[in-house]
């Protein structure tokens, strides 16, 4: 172990821990969260369509998501989902509203995708359920990772 190894470790638990809990409160309705029920219907009025098949996939992309972030598990498959997320949560809801948080803006989201585009960069760190089984993505992968698809505004119908 490293202080390169602690400090990804406190990064994927803060930033991996912040998505489950999230994913929780869509998935449970914990801690004022809305539930299924709840974000189904938000996410028919951000207009993604079908709804319950998008409350379904970004609801589990957190939870479970941000648990595997957290342990460093599946890291190549799991942090750019996490990325991917972050951006949609940041495009269908709070950029129009500016960059700060206390008016509903974009501030939080952006440093959950910080967090999780570092780790897609850097990989988990030798602290990790991946490095304990030997996954690793090479750095190429990694680099692919975080450039975006020329086709990422077709992947989400609205229709």
């Amino acid at each position: 172990m490293n202080a390169a190894d602690l400090g990804l470790l406190v990064l994927r638990v803060i930033v991996g821990g912040v998505f489950a809990a999230h994913g929780a409160q869509k998935v449970f309705g914990w801690w004022g969260g809305p539930g299924m029920a709840g974000w189904t219907m938000a996410m028919g009025r951000m207009g993604l369509r079908p709804p319950r098949l998008w409350a379904m996939v970004s609801a589990g992309t957190e939870l479970v998501g941000g648990l595997l972030f957290a342990l460093g598990a599946v890291i190549p498959l799991v942090a750019p989902l996490l990325v991917a997320q972050s951006i949609v949560i940041i495009v269908r809801v709070h950029w129009p509203k500016g960059l700060w948080n206390k008016d509903g803006g974009y501030e939080f989201p952006l440093v959950l995708l910080g967090g999780s585009a570092a780790i897609v960069g850097t990989g988990p760190g030798g602290l990790s359920l991946d490095s304990a089984v030997g996954l690793a993505a090479t750095d190429t992968i990694r680099a692919a990772l975080l450039m975006p698809s020329r086709h990422s505004d077709r992947t989400v119908s609205t229709a």
